[in-house]
């Protein structure tokens, strides 16, 4: 009897769109190739799959979304609770999200502050957040040993692109010091320059002690080598067209198959189509973001621009950059995108990096970058994530909102989401873990808000101290 050839990776079917968007396309297609990215180029082949789901299957738990959280999520279904997942794709493994991100893992998720946290909610729950990120940062470090995503440790430098911003991070390193015993530091202009990097606009920094750089398709490569290792099937191809109950359990189809699950879990983030599920429509607002990675710097460009450290480093504007050097001496930087996907390839777009890089960096000013490519961010309407089971009795669960710190926390997120998805309750009952996201049922109307906040956030980041 012959034996069965090994799997292979699943061949995208569809050419890459760039014009993608979440709030105007229904689906976001089938079998579509990655975007452009850095990562994806300079990660190696994809790992096997099960290739596109065909015919009819059961399984225990369906996830929804092959990125770091649904991968994360079927690993531990596995490791933790003995479960099986199925996971399902609409287009290649870590389509979205979790390959054109910046692979900046820092010690956060969504985008309110610790001190915003203690405002919302109080000293007791912001601590017991505070504790609940902070393990998960440990798990992914953790995870960044075990799999292999070329690891970029040693913390995270905030740079303050004006003296008022200096001073709001003074008040921001004081209060997590004093309050959360987490141990950041301000640093001076000359410290910054001298030990880190000389970041022309730099006139001081807080530096927190956890921050991981990783690269991104590698780590989701490692989640899928992991979680199939442990027994979780992963079909690409197959969006979801379709959730229905019946009886006790879950119908999903595609356009090849149908798959009846106990329990669904959604980890879309944000390419969460507005016609996935009426549960989720209209509660993650996308937000476009641009990255590029230059050639590689040679000696003297390095010398010039005062590398001495290749840790995560963001500035304090509200469209922030965020940028590091990379193993093999490219530089990587990201900032604000597009509103649209219609407008997201507008060369205007990717001047806003140019410029920010020559601002920083005078030396680099004109470099080439070998890649260029932007991606959905999901953002929630009250700026922290959620891991939830929006209905009691109903086993259909979800996590996003991350609102770009989900490289890192997306770790705990999936471990959270299994949990849930087994019948386990979480273990604390924390603001991220209750209710639901807020909905906005105009979404597509608020990015005429957006433009006019992006135009306000410029004037007031580039204004200069008074």
């Amino acid at each position: 009897m012959d034996s069965l050839p090994p799997p292979a990776a699943f061949l995208p079917t569809a050419p890459y769109d760039p014009h993608h968007d979440p709030l105007r396309d229904p689906h976001p297609g089938q079998g579509r190739a990655y975007a452009p990215s850095y990562w994806v180029a300079t990660a190696g082949p994809p790992p096997a799959d099960d290739g596109p789901l065909a015919g009819e299957t059961d399984t225990d738990v369906a996830v929804i979304g092959s990125g770091f959280t649904g991968l994360a999520c079927a690993l531990f279904l596995a490791r933790d609770h003995g479960i099986t997942a199925t996971v399902l794709e609409a287009n290649t493994v870590a389509w979205g999200c979790s390959t054109r991100n910046g692979g900046q893992g820092q010690n956060a998720s969504g985008r309110l502050s610790r001190a915003q946290w203690i405002a919302r909610w109080g000293q007791e729950t912001a601590l017991a957040l505070h504790a609940e990120i902070l393990e998960g940062f440990e798990l992914f470090t953790d995870l960044t040993r075990e799999l292999d995503c070329e690891p970029q440790p040693g913390g995270h430098l905030y740079i303050a692109h004006r003296r008022r911003n200096l001073e709001k991070l003074r008040a921001d390193s004081d209060l997590a010091n004093r309050i959360f015993g987490y141990g950041t530091r301000i640093l001076p202009r000359e410290e910054v320059w001298r030990d880190f990097v000389h970041d022309a606009e730099a006139v001081g920094a807080l530096h927190e002690p956890l921050g991981m750089g990783v690269q991104p398709a590698k780590l989701a490569f490692g989640y899928l080598r992991a979680a199939r290792g442990a027994g979780a099937r992963i079909h690409p191809g197959s969006p979801v067209l379709e959730i229905r109950e019946e009886a006790e359990c879950f119908l999903l189809r595609t356009p090849g198959g149908l798959l009846r699950a106990r329990a669904v879990a959604i980890a879309t983030g944000g390419y969460t189509g507005q016609k996935l599920h009426p549960r989720l429509r209209s509660r993650i607002m996308p937000i476009l973001s641009n990255n590029m990675v230059t050639r590689p710097l040679t000696d003297s460009e390095i010398a010039a621009t005062g590398f001495r450290t290749r840790q995560v480093i963001t500035d304090t504007r509200t469209l922030r950059y965020y940028y590091r050097l990379l193993p093999d001496n490219r530089l990587q930087i990201g900032s604000r995108a597009a509103i649209t996907g219609a407008d997201a390839a507008n060369p205007a777009h990717r001047a806003v990096l140019d410029d920010g890089l020559a601002r920083k960096f005078p030396a680099l000013a004109g470099i080439a970058a070998d890649h260029s490519w932007w991606g959905w961010v999901d953002v929630s309407h009250d700026m922290m994530p959620r891991i939830v089971q929006p209905e009691a009795g109903r086993n259909l669960f979800y996590a996003m909102g991350y609102g770009g710190n989900g490289v890192s926390y997306s770790a705990q997120a999936g471990r959270r989401l299994a949990a849930l998805a087994a019948g386990r309750p979480l273990p604390q009952r924390l603001p991220i873990f209750q209710g639901e996201l807020p909905r906005h049922p105009f979404a597509p109307f608020r990015r005429l808000g957006q433009r006019a906040l992006y135009r306000l956030y410029h004037r007031r980041d580039e204004a200069p101290d008074a």
